[in-house]
């Protein structure tokens, strides 16, 4: 068994002009309850400056493949709440009430937010007045969020200690998506450092009784590596199976069924999107 992706097709553009060049980097993508599509993510003008990184873009669009329209952006961030800029944002539906989670940043590397915006309509957000939702390090960020056994479950770039050591995804969880807690190791890899590493964009998927994650290894650039187990607890390196050319990935189940895979970041322009082929 092996995943993979087939062609990439760019599906927008965030750039004002031929002239200036924009960038969609880490997003999350999300069907409203009328049926529009939404894609919220992070957005600077070339050359990538990712700690002046100060709002989301936002587009919105009648199918993944689009077409896709520029909307305001949203989330500017909020210096009085301790945000020193704004990075990954991962929305979810629960009820009539959207979720977007989302980097804050911090005053040190060892001490980065988790940050909780909610909203109506996923055009108006309102910060929840119990952020942080966790603080944690190096440079924590990237949170994704599913629900299994009954409990939403927050996985999240982090490194082994807040100070380095090997890169990791880290796991929270919550009954009420609002206080964490439990925090666990689900992912180690043996790549040790700070800043950028071999864990971003943790993406998780349960599929046919398997667990698969989805992480951006930046070795090069574009690379996905896909990893399987029975559990959403634990993942190894040995348990690779697949690896895609994309960065930041989203995956994206579509109601008609599709399984859909995005790609973005810094230099490429724009948000690409490509089919999901689980090999079975």
């Amino acid at each position: 068994m092996t995943v993979t992706a087939g062609r990439f097709t760019r599906i927008y553009d965030p750039s004002p002009s031929a002239s200036e060049r924009w960038y969609i980097n880490d997003h999350t993508i999300i069907q409203d309850a009328v049926g529009l599509w939404h894609m919220i993510g992070i957005t600077h003008a070339e050359p990538a400056n990712p700690f002046d990184e100060k709002f989301f873009a936002h587009a919105t669009a009648p199918d993944p493949s689009g077409p896709w329209m520029r909307q305001a952006p949203v989330l500017p961030y909020a210096a009085g709440q301790g945000e020193a800029h704004v990075w990954a944002p991962h929305a979810i539906r629960d009820e009539e009430r959207y979720y977007v989670y989302y980097c804050g940043g911090g005053q040190t590397a060892r001490s980065y937010r988790i940050q909780l915006a909610i909203s109506d309509d996923l055009f108006h957000f309102t910060r929840h007045p119990a952020n942080p939702m966790m603080i944690d390090g190096y440079e924590a960020r990237d949170p994704m969020v599913f629900h299994s056994d009954g409990l939403w479950r927050m996985v999240y770039t982090a490194n082994e200690t807040p100070a380095g050591g090997h890169h990791t995804v880290a796991m929270v969880e919550s009954s009420d998506l609002v206080r964490w807690s439990n925090k666990r190791e689900v992912f180690r890899s043996s790549v040790q450092g700070t800043g950028g590493g071999p864990t971003e964009s943790p993406f998780v998927v349960a599929r046919n009784g398997k667990f698969y994650l989805f992480v951006c290894t930046n070795t090069p650039y574009l690379d996905t590596a896909v990893y399987v187990a029975d559990t959403p607890f634990h993942w190894r390196e040995e348990d690779r199976v697949g690896q895609i050319r994309a960065h930041a990935a989203e995956i994206v189940h579509a109601p008609d069924g599709r399984w859909l895979i995005t790609s973005c970041g810094w230099g490429t322009g724009g948000l690409y999107l490509s089919e999901l082929n689980w090999g079975d």
